[in-house]
């Protein structure tokens, strides 16, 4: 049976996703392979990733993120910002909000395209060899790298994620190099199996880990380049310890449209 499904797009620093309000339930059993038609950038609309918003008890809203792969993907930090603006732009919020995803509750504010959402705390990063590697949401590996803008992000990154270490789970590779007082990042993401021009919870790893790269202490905000735009991520680090993480940047409405599926 086809129907036509409304959809919206919003990129945030070049991370691109579609939306869809799902608040009346239509799209509540959505396949893997539809989730992989409608990312598709040839035969479907085209995104790093695709979002349900849905009604929750107590909060404004639920995000429900998937992959441009099909699958269920965890905490996405560029696509949360894209949801909180998506929201306010249909007006269930205005310039707050708290709203659940996959990883708990996060806390968010909006003003014009700039949105500031709360990210998990992290207490935990381990060492291979000289990379680190940690969870903000969702599982990264960040290493530092010379002469980025000319590197194989995808043959590097590709093998990494992919090693024996890595392959069951999967994980987001980063290459970060200093610039300026802030860092150039290069990410390719699990789930995409690709570089994308940017992501969230990649600029979040790459700031806590390049805060214990340099002994920083304190209250700290690091901005982060990344192909599609300005990051910055803000936290208090204490040791290993990184509480009230705040990552900003731009999410951008960019179209909305219908699209046929079949159900």
């Amino acid at each position: 049976m086809d129907q036509k499904i409304k959809f919206h797009k919003y990129q945030g620093a070049g991370n691109d996703f579609i939306l869809i309000d799902n608040r009346d339930k239509g799209l509540n059993n959505i396949s893997t392979a539809l989730v992989k038609h409608l990312c598709d950038r040839r035969f479907g609309i085209g995104a790093d990733g695709l979002m349900l918003l849905q009604n929750t008890n107590e909060l404004d809203f639920e995000m429900v993120y998937f992959n441009s792969d099909g699958r269920e993907g965890s905490m996405c930090g560029n696509g949360g910002r894209c949801i909180v603006a998506f929201a306010r732009d249909l007006g269930i919020i205005k310039d707050k909000t708290v709203f659940l995803a996959v990883d708990g509750e996060h806390d968010a504010t909006i003003q014009r395209e700039q949105v500031k959402l709360g990210m998990t705390d992290v207490y935990e990063i381990q060492k291979d060899g000289e990379a680190y590697v940690l969870h903000t949401g969702s599982p990264h590996y960040v290493t530092k790298a010379k002469n980025l803008t000319q590197l194989d992000v995808y043959q590097q990154g590709y093998a990494i994620r992919n090693n024996s270490t890595y392959r069951q789970d999967g994980i987001n590779v980063n290459f970060v190099e200093k610039e300026g007082a802030g860092y150039f990042l290069r990410t390719f993401e699990r789930g995409v199996e690709n570089e994308t021009y940017a992501c969230g919870t990649g600029a979040t790893a790459v700031a806590m880990a390049m805060a214990i790269e340099e002994d920083l202490n304190g209250p700290l905000e690091i901005p982060i380049r990344a192909l599609g735009g300005q990051l910055y991520v803000s936290f208090e680090k204490n040791g290993q310890r990184f509480t009230n993480v705040i990552l900003k940047g731009p999410a951008t409405f960019v179209y909305e449209g219908f699209i046929a599926i079949s159900l």
